[in-house]
């Protein structure tokens, strides 16, 4: 059983006390770093003169996305979500599997990943392969189950390399699971209401970890049972809040998307309806053979 700290001393060493975290600046260096890169360097070689390397868009969201990631990784968000609540902890890994890798995707040119991985070659057949949606959606709740398990969560408040290493691992299977729904290759995405059922899926699957959390009688985490209680939240009312978070927020945002996507769908499909001329219908006006209608001579 783990030593209780006294809540004093964590009170004085508490998630207000800034802490450097030089290996998520060194991420987002690299990062930002590469964006500028393809962007300034290696876009205008091999984008035909007269298309944008970039859209403005593009550029606004891979701003997004670098901004949210520094968000879920720094202090304070970090430092609150492994020491102390987990309900923070499960807002900073909806940020980093949900939100910030489908903008990164977004901002992704197309030409760029074309670049990187060439057609036909060996690393074309493995993306092709890990991004289906049966191997990307296995893959991703696979692990997502994982870092619940109790020992994972331990571990990682433990051992700042093994955390490090799963928040990464996490992160990349994200990108995995959502390929199918905003790949910059629009032949690896799935149609519109293959995507809707595709997010319909990765909603309902998270169902069984929440109600886990939700509804647990004991402390689910030990680690998080420190005798410190931010903000007087206690440790069974920190886990509830972390399951109806990963239900209603992580559920709710999928279903947001759901919704926006059906409409779409839908105008889409109107407005193709409306333009396709309706089949064996003849031009008021004329007869069988194309002279104007009028009373026989």
């Amino acid at each position: 059983m783990p030593a209780v700290v006294p809540p004093m001393i964590l009170a004085a060493a508490g998630p207000w006390t800034w802490k450097p975290h030089p290996e998520v600046w060194l991420l987002v260096v690299a990062i930002v770093a590469l964006g500028w890169w393809a962007a300034r360097v290696i876009g205008p070689k091999v984008v035909p003169v007269g298309q944008p390397v970039v859209t403005a868009t593009q550029r606004r969201t891979f701003g997004l996305a670098v901004v949210l990631l520094l968000v879920a990784a720094d202090w304070p968000m970090h430092d609150i979500a492994e020491d102390h609540l987990y309900s923070v902890h499960m807002v900073q890994h909806l940020l980093i599997t949900f939100i910030v890798p489908p903008l990164f995707l977004l901002a992704t040119p197309a030409w760029l990943v074309r670049l990187l991985v060439l057609e036909g070659d060996l690393g074309s057949r493995v993306l092709r392969r890990l991004t289906h949606p049966v191997v990307a959606g296995v893959i991703f709740n696979a692990l997502a189950a994982l870092t619940h398990w109790s020992g994972i969560i331990r571990l990682s408040a433990e051992s700042g390399g093994f955390h490090y290493a799963a928040h990464v691992t996490m992160f990349v299977s994200a990108l995995l699971m959502w390929m199918p729904v905003a790949s910059p290759l629009r032949e690896l995405r799935l149609s519109p209401p293959g995507q809707m059922v595709y997010l319909f899926l990765m909603s309902v699957i998270p169902t069984i970890p929440a109600a886990w959390l939700t509804f647990a009688d004991g402390t689910v985490y030990s680690n998080y049972d420190d005798g410190y209680e931010l903000w007087s939240i206690s440790v069974r009312s920190d886990q509830q809040a972390a399951g109806l978070i990963m239900k209603l927020l992580g559920g709710g945002y999928l279903w947001t998307i759901i919704i926006v996507k059906f409409f779409a769908f839908s105008h889409q499909h109107r407005s193709t309806q409306q333009l396709r001329p309706a089949a064996g219908r003849r031009p008021a006006g004329r007869n069988s053979v194309g002279g104007p209608v009028g009373p026989p001579g």
